[in-house]
């Protein structure tokens, strides 16, 4: 497994082309599902785990790795499934999320598909494993789901999205209060979040569901004020989404004259070295990792007090 990963360099030659990779494996049975290789760090053997007293019960034990020690998620209990039970040949994938580092035991590891995000579509309505979905794709005639990784871990771990009361205190909005923030992100659970830790600026906001939905969404805006920018303070968008992901959205932006004076803060569970270079090269004016409410409430208000340019 050790070159199912290639370099990092490679890979960000997709930004802004609206393409991804997708690292696809299989739980208990013969369903696909896929996780964006840019959140893998690594796919291994499943290694002894050690259990733990009061762990969660979808954490099957922790794995120590390279020195760090590593909370395992049974991705196929996570999403109402069996229990994985054949650890021997199961295996670990290691990815970072919300800037932690979580191992996910899955019953077996396929390969790489490169693809593009407008193959990427919503998933269907349902209750049950399609509510755990945040997208779905289709390869070689089968169906390939994306897991909401997000909803996952904070059913395990639920975060704090409200704004401390220091940061809430010196947060202004004066001289804007008839802008909206404008928030794009396929996962329910991280919109809501969003929604709740920019709550403290005490504006309107406006959610859509992906960056093709965003766009034709922000174009209607500036048809009706003359600019975006009249209507809309600030943009904090997804990278990762169905039909046009985050960076393609920001660059289309950029490239259309009524929208590229809006201020557009990338904030995704994706994080690396290589994030910084994406930003500048679709024009983005900032990146915050999810999820830190402080962070990203200070952000969105600095953004929103800078004069357009």
């Amino acid at each position: 497994m050790s070159g199912i990963l290639d370099s990092v360099n490679q890979r960000t030659q997709l930004v802004g082309q609206n393409r991804l990779e997708l690292l696809l494996f299989r739980l208990n049975g013969r369903q696909r599902f896929g996780i964006n290789v840019f959140k893998v760090r690594e796919v291994l053997q499943c290694p002894p785990l050690t259990a733990m007293p009061k762990l969660n019960p979808l954490v099957r034990g922790v794995a120590h790795i390279r020195g760090q020690t590593i909370s395992v998620i049974d991705l196929s209990m996570a999403t109402r499934g069996k229990r994985i039970e054949d650890l021997k040949n199961a295996f670990i994938v290691i990815a970072e999320y919300n800037r932690s580092v979580q191992g996910f035991l899955v019953g077996a590891v396929e390969r790489i598909i490169n693809t593009n995000w407008d193959a990427i579509m919503p998933p269907p309505q349902g209750t049950g494993r399609a509510s755990y979905l945040t997208a779905v794709t289709e390869v070689e005639n089968e169906l390939i789901e994306i897991l909401d990784v997000e909803k996952i871990l904070n059913e395990i771990s639920p975060l704090n999205a409200e704004v401390s009361d220091d940061v809430a205190g010196n947060l202004t909005t004066e001289g804007q209060e008839n802008k909206i923030i404008f928030i794009a992100d396929d996962s329910a659970v991280a919109r809501n979040q969003v929604k709740k830790a920019l709550t403290a600026l005490g504006l309107e906001m406006e959610l859509a569901k992906n960056g093709l939905e965003a766009l034709n969404r922000l174009k209607e805006i500036a048809e009706e004020y003359g600019d975006v920018t009249n209507r809309v303070g600030v943009l904090v968008s997804d990278i990762e989404m169905p039909e046009m992901d985050g960076y393609t959205l920001t660059a289309e932006i950029k490239n259309t004259p009524e929208l590229q004076k809006l201020h557009v803060v990338l904030h995704t569970s994706l994080s690396g070295v290589f994030n910084q270079a994406m930003v500048q090269k679709v024009g983005a004016d900032d990146f915050i990792a999810k999820f830190h409410p402080d962070e990203l409430a200070t952000a969105v208000q600095k953004w929103l007090m800078t004069e357009c340019e």
